[in-house]
């Protein structure tokens, strides 16, 4: 079949994933570039997508290894792919769908990095309240670590989502998923901190509902927060590399050291699967295992001087 089936193909792929599965935009453009590599792999091949098999799907798997692309990302572009054919058998575009035995390269497990609560108290103490942005700096900060939200969370949270009173933020998390997230005193505290700045500004129609903006009077976008988060962890004197996941994984990494449930920080994340907030446990045993290499008398002794000899 030809361009234009092809074309229909994927068009009707996009609305199929914004219409029925509600991806989020960047879900969904990123759900397009891997659709868009493999199309153009099979048509150097000279086949179409429905006629592709299970030797012509590993042999783009391993075009992706041959080009550099990382084991991560590549898993990330199969599980498109693998989206991609599930769609066309549920349509009815094939029978059967070749990407059941189709496999991801093997990652090494990645524990992310994290801040301690008084790495965040550094990084929010390096903030120079007497510029116009320092207080809304330091209540993103305090939001993102005090309620573990994802960025792309943060740029789009609205006034409406915000319930002071009862402390909590009602969030939209992946796949319009919604979760309430206790808001802390500390971050309410930043927050009203942060107001008269923005009351100051001349914000553009549309925008009035966003809890953060920039000097423009419009809504922050993620490049924006990670390029603050960064120019403040080198102000702060952090040798850790921070972005706005950081302070995510350090909520809950603080919630597990203190003692919270799994399925509680689960929840609070949004995670779908318990699997993906298992990664926490394996932080947490980290630092408990520097503690005790630290701390405990049999350890401390193997870097003691060594016993004198008797006379």
């Amino acid at each position: 079949m030809g361009k234009e089936f092809t074309d229909k193909l994927r068009s009707d792929y996009l609305r199929y994933l914004k219409l029925e599965r509600s991806v989020t935009p960047n879900t969904l453009a990123a759900y397009a570039a891997d659709v868009d590599k493999l199309l153009t792999f099979l048509r150097h091949e000279g086949i179409s997508a429905e006629q592709a098999t299970l030797a012509n799907l590993q042999a783009f798997a391993a075009q992706l290894h041959d080009i550099g692309i990382g084991p991560r990302s590549q898993c990330r572009i199969l599980s498109g792919v693998r989206s991609f054919y599930r769609f066309m058998v549920i349509d009815g575009y094939m029978k059967d769908d070749p990407t059941e035995l189709l496999e991801s390269p093997v990652i090494g497990e990645h524990l992310p990095e994290f801040l301690t609560p008084d790495e965040v108290d550094r990084l929010e103490d390096s903030i120079d309240l007497s510029k116009p942005e320092g207080h809304r700096n330091r209540a993103i900060i305090e939001v993102l670590f005090s309620c573990g939200l994802r960025v792309s969370e943060l740029v789009a949270l609205q006034w409406s989502q915000v319930y002071e009173k009862e402390r909590y933020l009602r969030i939209m998390g992946k796949g319009r998923k919604e979760r309430l997230v206790p808001v802390s005193d500390r971050a309410l505290h930043e927050i009203a901190n942060y107001l008269p700045w923005r009351e100051s500004l001349k914000i553009k129609p549309g925008e009035e509902g966003y809890v953060f903006l920039n000097r423009r009077g419009a809504h922050l976008t993620r490049t924006m927060i990670l390029i603050m988060l960064k120019r403040q962890a080198e102000e702060a004197g952090l040798q850790k590399t921070i972005s706005p996941h950081t302070l995510r994984h350090s909520f809950a990494t603080a919630l597990l050291e203190g003692g919270a449930d799994l399925r509680v920080i689960q929840a609070l994340l949004g995670h779908e699967s318990i699997g993906t907030t298992e990664i926490y446990t394996h932080i947490s045993m980290q630092t408990l295992r520097r503690e005790v290499l630290e701390h405990h008398p049999r350890n401390i002794s193997r870097h003691s001087s060594p016993i004198p000899h008797q006379p």
